[in-house]
């Protein structure tokens, strides 16, 4: 090497060490270009997420090399995790979570938009329509629209924070953010509570209302904070025993983008009764389901003039719903047959009227859903089944066997279909029976004259069926009047979001 060559490397090598120590990589330039402004949030990640700490575009994306903060949150991801951007700022690293949730029921709501058009506009549509993401204008994805789409997944959070009741979407931060204090990051989480499912799962079916022993009713002094009136009723058993949603939805069947929402089964921590033939085909929800809410009457009408919020478009639009409903009841439910073949609980998933503009007059629509109350205790008595018309889908009234024939004389008047109001079907199925996927039925002729003449114990005090209970019960003279009364005291009421 020439001295002249020498003296240059000499020169340079003090140069570049000058130059290291004074400018920094990229992920130094990024933390030193974030913490200027938000030092404090260099706390509160957990040990998984730590790497975070360090190298805060990883999530947020933005420009660290910026000297102004317009310039230096260009592009900026304030909320990683929202569906929008979870596959930029989450899917590098969980690619499989992020793309099994876009394409899952909570984000598609693909059971709900297929059922509520099949009813309401007489087709579904094509298949890769069936979902929240591809909603047009018929009455039926209005509806969806303006009065359902606000729980799915899709929905963005703008809030590091947990309000129960009126939570709604996220995305991965649904579950997976909790709470944090202002000076510090807000930590991600496996440990999920119920408070997280409670904002969606309250309505609807109100299966996290069920679980914690809640009864949304029309008038009451108990009163959630979105205004809900509730009655305190029986709890289920494993809410009283403090499990969580989670302890049975686990993570692979919440997230799925198809299947069942849950592999456990009772089985999985009960032992199995001893051999029943008579009653092999029975879900155990059947038997210990000590309650589950039901609406016997809703109408719904479309006013043109009006104006109302549309989830998809995320601003208010042209048209309005008004609805009102009726007849609420928290009793011992109807049975039918699912698409198993299994005796199970079904409610009623609507009985509606809807008026719409476009209609010449209003649709009658009456449907009955299988439904697991999630309201587990001891079992129901064999009268509230084998002596109960409300049980075999007919509504209250009198039903006995006659010269070998059943004869039912329905409490409730008729309504448009010529069903009773509170029925499910007729005695030779003739009318109603409505189910929102094929399998699932209402009982035949012949298996409710098998159940009515079943030989039982009578009992005298049936348990489940606790709070509005009908005025008239059904009865049958084929060895007693079927009783709903239920528990009576109702255990203090938990915080159901724990």
């Amino acid at each position: 090497m020439s001295r002249l060559s020498l003296f240059a490397f000499c020169l340079f090598v003090p140069l570049l060490a000058a130059y290291s120590e004074t400018t920094p990589g990229a992920e130094q330039q990024a933390l030193v270009g974030c913490v200027s402004c938000h030092a404090n949030k260099q706390g509160g990640f957990n040990p998984a997420h730590s790497f975070a700490a360090s190298t805060c575009v990883a999530c947020h994306s933005g420009d660290t090399s910026a000297a102004s903060e317009v310039a230096a949150h260009k592009d900026l991801i304030a909320f990683p995790g929202n569906l929008d951007n979870a596959e930029r700022a989450c899917g590098s690293c969980h690619a499989d979570r992020v793309e099994s949730v876009t394409h899952g029921l909570m984000h598609t709501a693909r059971g709900m938009v297929r059922t509520t058009r099949m009813i309401v506009d007489g087709s579904a549509g094509p298949d890769e329509t069936q979902n929240l993401q591809s909603l047009g204008h018929t009455v039926a994805d209005s509806i969806l629209r303006k009065q359902c789409a606000s729980c799915h997944l899709g929905q963005g959070k703008t809030s590091h924070t947990l309000n129960v009741t009126s939570d709604r979407g996220g995305g991965c931060l649904a579950c997976h953010v909790n709470e944090n204090p202002e000076n510090t990051h807000p930590m991600l989480t496996t440990d999920i509570s119920s408070g997280r499912c409670f904002g969606c799962h309250s309505r609807s079916g109100r299966i996290s209302l069920s679980y914690a022993g809640l009864a949304e009713v029309q008038e009451s002094k108990t009163r959630l904070a979105d205004g809900r009136a509730v009655r305190q009723l029986a709890a289920d058993v494993h809410y009283e025993g403090g499990m969580r949603c989670s302890s049975c939805h686990k993570a692979d069947e919440v997230m799925a983008a198809a299947g069942e929402a849950v592999a456990a089964t009772c089985l999985d921590c009960h032992e199995k009764h001893a051999d029943d033939t008579n009653h092999a085909r029975l879900t155990c929800a059947t038997c210990h389901s000590q309650w589950a809410p039901q609406c016997f009457g809703c109408h719904m009408e479309y006013d043109e003039n009006g104006e109302q919020w549309d989830h998809i478009e995320k601003q208010n639009t042209a048209g309005r719903w008004h609805s009102e409903s009726w007849d609420m009841r928290h009793s011992l439910p109807p049975l039918g047959v699912n698409a198993e073949n299994q005796v199970e609980i079904f409610v009623p998933g609507m009985i509606m009227t809807v008026a719409h503009p476009s209609w010449p007059e209003n649709k009658f629509m009456r449907v009955f859903a299988p439904l697991s109350p999630h309201t587990t205790g001891k079992s129901r008595s064999c009268e509230s089944c084998h002596r109960s018309s409300e049980a075999l889908g007919l509504g209250m009234g009198e039903i006995k066997v006659e010269n070998g024939s059943l004869i039912f004389e329905p409490v409730n008047g008729l309504r448009e279909d010529g069903l009773p109001a509170d029925a499910w079907t007729n005695i030779d199925n003739t009318l109603g029976g409505r189910t929102p996927r094929p399998g699932q039925r209402p009982f035949t002729q012949l298996e409710m004259k098998k159940i009515l003449e079943a030989d039982i114990q009578q009992d005298s005090s049936p348990a489940g069926g606790n709070g509005f209970i009908s005025s008239t019960s059904s009865s049958v003279n084929t060895g007693g009047t079927n009783s709903t009364s239920g528990r009576s005291d109702a255990p203090a009421p938990r915080s159901p979001t724990k």
